[in-house]
C-alpha cells in the first residue's frame, strides 16, 4: 500500500490527484473547504474516493502521509500552517503527477503569454507528430493525464502557485515569458517573492536540459544572477541580435540553436502584437530543440490564430469591432491589448483588483481610450486612476450593461476591448465565464 494521500481542494487539479493516487495504490481522501462541484463529485464516487466539502475534518487530513494542495489554497491558511508544523509534506499536483511519469516535459510559466506559447508548443508538436499532451494551468489536469494514457511528451503551462509546491519536478525544457507584478496579495505584497516563485521552474533542470526566457524583459535579465542556473539558455528578443536563441532578423525570426537555424518571415503570422511575436519565438524555440521539421513549424505558425478570451476578435457591428480579452487579469496583460489598438476605443475594465498599480497604462489610454467602462463590484481605484484622462467613464455592475453603454458609445470604425485588468471572481465563476458572457452579450445585440 502507498499510503495516505489526502488531498485538499477538489477542482481540476484535486480531482485529477485523486485518480492517480487512487490508481497507484494510495489511500485517498479528498476535504473541500467549500462546496465540490456535481461533476466532481460524480468522478469522486465513480472512482470511489472518500471526499468532504464545507469543512476540513482534521482528524482525517493530519493522519496523511503526503497532501496535495490545490494551487488556490493559500499557504497561510489554517490547515496548511497546522499540516507543516506536523511536519506533513504539503506539494502541488505538478509534483505528485511528476513521480509517475517518464516523459519529457516542457513547463512554460510567466506573467502573460503563457497559455498562448503553451498552445501554441503544443500545436507545433503535435503537428510534428510527437506524442503530446497538453495540461497543467489549462485543459485537464497533468495528474489525470500521467493516470488515464501513456504520453511521452507534456507541454504544462505552470502557475507560481503550482511552482511553490514542488521539491523535485523539472522540466526539460523551462519557459519563462516574462514577470509583471501579480498575485501580490498571496505574496505578501512582495514582488521578490513571486520572481522567486517563478524561477522555481529552473531549481531542478541540469546541463542536458534548456532555459528559454526573454532576455527583453529587465526583471528576468536582472533576477537571472540571483538563481543558480544549471541548464543551456536560450534567450529571445525582439530588440537585439543574439549569437543563440531567437531574434528578430529584419522581417524575420531567427532562431539559432547548437543543432539547428530556423528563420521565418513574420508577416506570415496571423498572431498580432510585439508580445504575441515572443510567444511565438518561444514556441518555435521548443519545437526546434526538439527537432520538428522546418516546415512543419512554418505551416503551423501561419495557421496559428490564438487562444479563446485572449484578444479574441468576435464581431464587427456597425463597423465596431468588438474583442474578447477576459484573460487579461493583470495590468501588464491589458497593457499589451490597448498596445495593439489601432482605432479608438471603448475599454471594459475592471473586477477584483490584486494589487494593481495602474500608472504605467496612463499614457496608453490617453492615446487610444475614449471612454472607460467600469465592469466590478468596487470601481474607486479605476475612477481615480483614469477619471481625469478620458472624457467619458460610466459605472456597471453586469456585462449585459456593459456591452449595452459600449454599443451607445462606440462609433464607426472603433473599437470595444473587454480587458479587464483584473481577476474576475466578484461578478463571475472565472475569466472564461466572463468573456463567454461578453460574447453572448455582443451577440445579442
Amino acid at each position: 500500500m502507498a499510503g495516505r494521500l489526502v488531498i485538499l481542494g477538489a477542482g481540476e487539479s484535486g480531482v485529477g490527484t485523486a485518480i492517480l493516487g487512487k490508481k497507484k495504490g494510495y489511500e485517498v481522501f479528498v476535504s473541500d473547504f467549500g462546496k465540490i462541484k456535481e461533476t466532481y463529485k460524480n468522478v469522486l464516487e465513480y472512482h470511489a474516493v472518500e471526499w468532504e466539502e464545507g469543512g476540513h475534518t482534521e482528524a482525517k487530513i493530519l493522519v496523511a502521509e503526503v497532501v496535495m494542495k490545490s494551487p488556490g489554497i493559500p499557504d497561510h491558511a489554517p490547515i496548511v500552517i497546522k499540516l507543516r508544523n506536523a511536519g506533513i509534506k504539503v506539494i502541488s499536483e505538478i509534483e505528485f503527477a511528476s513521480h509517475f511519469t517518464d516523459a519529457k516535459i516542457i513547463g512554460i510559466t510567466g506573467s502573460n503569454g503563457k497559455t498562448t506559447t503553451t498552445t501554441l508548443t503544443h500545436r507545433l508538436l503535435e503537428d510534428g507528430g510527437l506524442n503530446v499532451a497538453l495540461g497543467g494551468n489549462i485543459g485537464k489536469s497533468f495528474a489525470e493525464e500521467v493516470a488515464e494514457d501513456t504520453y511521452e511528451n507534456f507541454v504544462l503551462e505552470l502557475s507560481s502557485f503550482q511552482l511553490d509546491g514542488i521539491e523535485k519536478f523539472k522540466p526539460h525544457i523551462a519557459v519563462l515569458t516574462n514577470i509583471t507584478p501579480d498575485h501580490l496579495d498571496r505574496y505578501d505584497q512582495d514582488f521578490n517573492k513571486y520572481i522567486a516563485s517563478k524561477f522555481r521552474i529552473v531549481m531542478n533542470q541540469t546541463k542536458e536540459d534548456y532555459f528559454i526566457y526573454d532576455t527583453d524583459d529587465p526583471v528576468i535579465e536582472n533576477a537571472l544572477s540571483k538563481f543558480p542556473i544549471a541548464a543551456q539558455t536560450l534567450p529571445f528578443s525582439i530588440k537585439k541580435t543574439l549569437k543563440k536563441g531567437a531574434f528578430l532578423e529584419g522581417k524575420n525570426i531567427k532562431i539559432i540553436t547548437k543543432h539547428n537555424t530556423f528563420t521565418m518571415p513574420i508577416t506570415n503570422l496571423q498572431l498580432t502584437g510585439n508580445h504575441n511575436l515572443k510567444n511565438a519565438m518561444a514556441a518555435a524555440t521548443v519545437a526546434t530543440l526538439l527537432k520538428i521539421r522546418k516546415d512543419t513549424i512554418r505551416e503551423s505558425m501561419e495557421h496559428f490564430q490564438g487562444v479563446e478570451h485572449r484578444l479574441e476578435k468576435v464581431l464587427k457591428i456597425n463597423h465596431v469591432t468588438y474583442i474578447n480579452d477576459s484573460k487579461a487579469t493583470n495590468v501588464n496583460a491589458a497593457f499589451y491589448a490597448l498596445e495593439s489598438m489601432e482605432t479608438p476605443t471603448v475599454w471594459i475594465v475592471g473586477g477584483v483588483d490584486k494589487g494593481n498599480d495602474y500608472s504605467e497604462l496612463l499614457p496608453l489610454v490617453n492615446e487610444k481610450v475614449k471612454a472607460i467602462i467600469c465592469l466590478g463590484v468596487d470601481n474607486e481605484k479605476i475612477v481615480n486612476a483614469f477619471g481625469n484622462v478620458v472624457d467619458m467613464m460610466v459605472e456597471t455592475e453586469s456585462m449585459k450593461d456593459a456591452v449595452a453603454v459600449a454599443y451607445r458609445l462606440a462609433e464607426k470604425g472603433e473599437t470595444v476591448l473587454l480587458s479587464p485588468a483584473c481577476a474576475s471572481f466578484d461578478l463571475f465563476e472565472n475569466y472564461e465565464d466572463r468573456g463567454r458572457q461578453f460574447k453572448e452579450a455582443v451577440r445579442n445585440l
